[in-house]
């Protein structure tokens, strides 16, 4: 086992930068992530090498990935963490194998996980959510498909359309739950980020001249094969998210993407038993923490997203405060000038995540947007529980999301819950009429993630195995 001052889990923008300054400390420290390169979902490095990505997300990603190769902390990319225990050993299995490190400080930096209100045919062929389909522009540099529907809440919805136009794609529509009312309160935190407020006047213009229609306060309420095609039905929808009655429209195209804003990772800080609770305007369920991500367990932090989404720029301030204040935890600072460095980044990153609160607003879960699943519509992707399945729990008595769980075996499949859970939940709370945070939340288990035998193993052959000699007669 490998020792450590200080080990981050997750290198996106927070996990890079509290990485960056523990090292700078002269900490020891370990980055782990389960993709082959850092940069998380916003940076994200290219699988094909496209010198002619000039936008501000390449630019950024390729700064901090050198940072990071340039510094004293050790990598460790293509390993996903699968246990964690309460003296911070982390247990992960990767290409190479499996590793176990462990640390005196452990920083969470696991992002989020996006989600995806179920409609009728949600899980068809072709429907897809808007962080793959930013994973297929960015990365792959692949369309999502020639002709593509963007459709759900909050910014990445003009960025995916953006991406899609610019790779060659057509776009059919946008269909955003948010009406200009809802943009129009979010225009303050934009002017107070002018760099952003340009990119998306750069987006919209793209848009507008593709002649892309608009439909604000529309829904997603069903998606059928049609030929080669998928068929796609828009309704109007209330403040809510409930549909409404008016006309519907129907539209053709190759790719549905769609998603309904983010829910913040927090499988790993539940494992650890650290106190959360349920905030619906950053994402839902967080780790209670103080400025700088300490949660109520000693020197265990949380930050970006997954301590709430608050946007990439806070997420780098908020990983960087994290890692300073690991640092205090761990050694003197005589001089002062860690504390001081400590408090201007806190500045920095409330400024920051006032836009990005603001944002997050916009792809919250509306109170109503499950009201209109169907009863034969799946939830539970893994385990293909039904709303019906739900509701039935629920009329029998199930009042807690893990009885929910233990009846219906809504949450049990790989994922775990991740993609399911906010949405049961939302359908149990509405059912019993009750405050969400008062149905709790999924219980952590190890593995955090599928997990294979050989990954555990790893490549062997039988004269490998060791066999003790024959006992003694």
């Amino acid at each position: 086992m490998t020792d450590f001052d200080v080990i981050v889990l997750g290198a996106g923008p927070a996990g890079i930068n509290a990485a960056l300054a523990a090292a700078a400390t002269g900490l020891r420290v370990a980055i782990v992530d389960e993709n082959s390169a850092a940069g998380g979902q916003v940076y994200r490095a290219p699988a094909v090498v496209d010198s002619s990505d000039d936008s501000p997300e390449a630019a950024t990603g390729n700064a901090l990935r050198a940072a990071l190769s340039n510094s004293s902390v050790k990598p460790y990319f293509g390993y996903a963490a699968w246990a964690v225990t309460a003296d911070f050993q982390v247990d992960a299995a990767g290409s190479y194998g499996p590793i176990s490190i462990s640390s005196k400080a452990l920083i969470v930096a696991a992002g989020t996980t996006e989600r995806v209100v179920p409609f009728e045919g949600w899980t068809t062929p072709g429907v897809i959510g808007l962080a793959a389909a930013t994973i297929l522009l960015k990365s792959q540099k692949i369309l999502p498909g020639k002709t593509t529907l963007v459709a759900g809440c909050g910014p990445l919805l003009a960025a995916v359309a953006a991406g899609t136009l610019k790779a060659g794609g057509t776009v059919v529509a946008i269909a955003d739950l948010a009406g200009p009312l809802d943009w129009g309160r979010a225009m303050p935190a934009l002017l107070s980020r002018p760099d952003i407020l340009r990119q998306g006047v750069k987006w919209a213009l793209a848009i507008r001249r593709a002649g892309v229609p608009l439909h604000a306060r529309h829904t997603l309420v069903s998606v059928s094969p049609e030929g080669q095609q998928l068929r796609a039905v828009l309704a109007p929808c209330d403040s809510a998210g409930r549909p409404v009655a008016g006309e519907r429209i129907s539209l053709l195209a190759d790719c549905i993407a769609v998603g309904h804003g983010l829910t913040p990772s927090t499988d790993i800080t539940r494992l650890l038993r650290a106190e959360h609770h349920y905030y619906r305007a950053a994402g839902g369920w967080v780790a209670k923490t103080d400025a700088n991500g300490l949660t109520s367990r000693e020197r265990l932090y949380v930050v970006g997203d997954g301590a709430g989404i608050a946007g990439a720029a806070a997420a780098a301030h908020h990983g960087a405060m994290a890692g300073l204040a690991c640092a205090l935890s761990l050694a003197a600072d005589p001089s002062g000038q860690l504390s001081n460095t400590l408090k201007i980044t806190q500045r920095q990153q409330a400024r920051a995540a006032r836009f990005g609160r603001s944002m997050a607003r916009l792809m919250a879960l509306r109170p109503g947007h499950v009201d209109s699943i169907t009863p034969d519509t799946i939830v539970c992707r893994c385990e293909d529980v039904t709303r019906a399945d739900i509701d039935a729990a629920c009329a029998a008595g199930a009042r807690d999301v893990n009885q929910l769980k233990a009846w219906t075996r809504c949450g049990m499949g790989p994922c775990q819950g991740r993609t399911c859970g906010d949405v049961a939940a939302e359908l149990l709370a509405a059912h019993h009429r009750t405050a969400r945070d008062q149905v709790g939340i999924f219980s952590a288990r190890t593995p955090l993630r599928p997990l294979s035998i050989a990954a555990l193993t790893g490549t062997f052959v039988y004269a490998d195995i060791p066999i003790p000699k024959a006992a003694p007669l």
